[in-house]
């Protein structure tokens, strides 16, 4: 037996029948979602064929299945959510397939939560707030901010008069409490890299900012981005295994804005396999992404804007996706 029919079987209600053509019957714990009345009559179904699963509700006609070599869809964590497993099985079982279609052997059904080391920023580092006189640099960093509208009491950026460094914005990586790595973006459009990084594995940016009274958390993949609308940032365009469970573990509903390009087109796929929610916005004319966006109305603007172009379908998401990339 599969570890997915496993864990069904495991929270399937005890009061259930089991009918001559293989379904098991039971009260569907669908129907209240899908505006039912509470089934009493046993109207939900599971049958299993070899290790597929196919769940059908005969009352609100909310359907679910899954079957070897396909990843946890979104309807089928719904079923499993309203089965009352715990968000933590869900999400294991969810990555635990995902690693097995890739072919990646597991040692254990749990993906460990990664460790981070406390860092030093770079030499010389000043919190901005507490700056006296300003010279050239840091004012071009302070100016710099004020473009992109970043402001003091956000986090705490950092800069340095170390040669370097002097020209760039410092962003702490915070892990409860600690830091545990940066990022330099430089102030400057002719002077490359833009960003000069320490990053440990599994990182995800401002989870220690994400308030328990928020229902749900935005992912973007950029620091700044993330700042602007008070999301976590990926920094990068891959979802590693580590940085799902540090998100999962928020308990939040979780909508996933990408960036215009081919990467984000693959971060789109990597959402719906993990039942994420996906927003992508019609930013309005000559706005691609949500730094321009908060530049030209503002950050409530830009939040608004993602919260109301959220889709939780893969079928919707995929025909969105078609529409924003062109």
């Amino acid at each position: 037996m599969s570890i997915v029919a496993e864990t069904v079987l495991t929270y399937l209600p005890p009061k259930r029948k089991k009918t001559p053509s293989g379904w098991i019957s039971f009260n569907a714990p669908c129907c209240q979602h899908n505006g039912q009345s509470v089934d009493t009559r046993q109207r939900g179904g599971i049958i299993q064929e070899g290790d597929a699963l196919s769940y059908h509700c005969f009352n609100c006609g909310f359907k679910a299945s899954w079957q070897p070599g396909r990843n946890i869809s979104y309807k089928f964590r719904n079923l499993l959510k309203w089965l009352n497993a715990p968000d933590d099985v869900i999400n294991k079982l969810a990555l635990q397939v995902m690693q097995e279609n890739e072919g990646v052997q597991i040692k254990k059904q749990i993906v460990d939560l990664p460790k981070f080391n406390t860092v030093d920023l770079p030499d010389n580092s000043i919190e901005i707030s507490s700056i006296k006189d300003f010279d050239k640099h840091s004012m071009a960093v302070l100016n710099y901010m004020a473009t992109r509208n970043l402001n003091l009491d956000d986090t705490k950026y950092f800069w340095s008069s170390n040669l370097g460094y002097r020209d760039r914005l410092i962003i702490p990586f915070y892990f409860e409490k600690r830091i545990v790595g940066w990022t330099a973006r430089t102030v400057l459009n002719d002077k490359k890299p833009k960003y000069l990084s320490e990053q440990q594995p599994g990182y995800v940016f401002n989870l220690d900012e994400q308030s328990p009274n928020k229902v749900f958390t935005i992912v973007c993949e950029g620091p700044l981005d993330a700042i602007h609308i008070e999301g976590v940032a990926l920094l990068g365009s891959e979802i590693k295994d580590q940085q799902a469970m540090l998100i999962n573990r928020l308990n939040k509903d979780v909508i996933v804005v990408p960036d215009r390009d081919e990467a984000g087109s693959k971060l789109i796929q990597e959402s719906i396999d993990l039942g994420w929610g996906v927003s992508m916005p019609d930013w309005g004319e000559n706005i691609n992404d949500i730094g321009e966006a908060v530049n030209k109305h503002g950050r409530l603007y830009a939040l608004h804007k993602i919260v109301s172009a959220v889709e939780t379908s893969p079928l919707k998401i995929r025909l969105k996706e078609k529409k924003w990339f062109g």
